[in-house]
């Protein structure tokens, strides 16, 4: 376990606001790791400034989980030591499912915010309610969990205007069946482009990102790359201290 310096103002932090702490919300964002050239690229975007929470900064896509995230089936299962690290200090009830839905909502806000697709081909109808899941099912394939892996968790502070409970993902962008269609924007975010680690050194970033970057370029630079049962990095607030605590 570790204790590290946070900063608690300025861009990319979430503004403070008075009153009672709220609960968490379950979110989980995926970062897309292309290596097809001489340098990893990830794949970030702009969020608008007319966000109430972290406007005009730069992230991966995300966003928080959906009912149905839990209710429609992917195509492939996540990878069990993927499953055991996520359940690891999970707060609430600890399931599956809840697992399960954190990967599914990564994958679908990915495709809402960019276009992209981390799946397969369905066998036979596949259709959802949700009208999300019912635009992703509409191309006729399924998400795909089992490339996804997992590096990081991070809950924003208390007194924030939102508080999420935020899953860090990643996948290889092989994985990606559409992935010479370009990354479009969307009203959720903006700019979207394929940057070098490199290259977000002088962005607008939310401080857990750039912690998230580093943590990512480390493991990308071993020899097993990124292990299904890999470090995951958790970051949260106890008091008075910011925690870095390794699962």
């Amino acid at each position: 376990m570790k204790i590290v310096e946070r900063p608690h103002s300025g861009k990319g932090v979430a503004a403070k606001v008075d009153g009672p702490a709220l609960k968490p919300r379950d979110a989980a964002t995926l970062i897309m790791v292309r290596r097809d050239g001489t340098t990893p690229r990830v794949l970030m975007g702009k969020r608008s400034e007319n966000h109430a929470f972290m406007p005009g900064v730069f992230v991966f896509p995300g966003g928080r989980v959906d009912a149905a995230d839990s209710r429609v089936k992917p195509a492939s299962p996540l990878d069990p030591e993927v499953e055991r690290k996520l359940l690891t200090r999970m707060r609430g009830t600890p399931s599956s499912g809840r697992a399960r839905a954190l990967a599914m909502a990564a994958l679908r806000e990915t495709f809402e915010e960019t276009g992209l697709i981390v799946g397969t081909e369905a066998e036979g109808r596949v259709a959802s309610r949700h009208p999300d899941w019912a635009q992703f099912l509409a191309t006729g394939l399924r998400p795909a969990l089992a490339p996804v892996r997992y590096i990081a968790r991070a809950i924003t502070p208390p007194g924030r205007i939102r508080r999420f409970d935020t899953r860090f993902f990643v996948v290889d962008a092989e994985n990606v069946v559409n992935l010479d269609a370009p990354a479009g924007s969307t009203d959720e975010l903006l700019d979207v482009h394929w940057l070098t680690i490199a290259d977000t050194e002088d962005l607008q970033l939310p401080w857990i990102t750039r912690q998230v970057l580093k943590s990512l370029d480390e493991q990308l630079g071993q020899t097993k790359g990124l292990a299904p049962g890999g470090p995951v990095s958790f970051q949260h607030q106890r008091g008075n201290s910011w925690y870095n605590e390794i699962l």
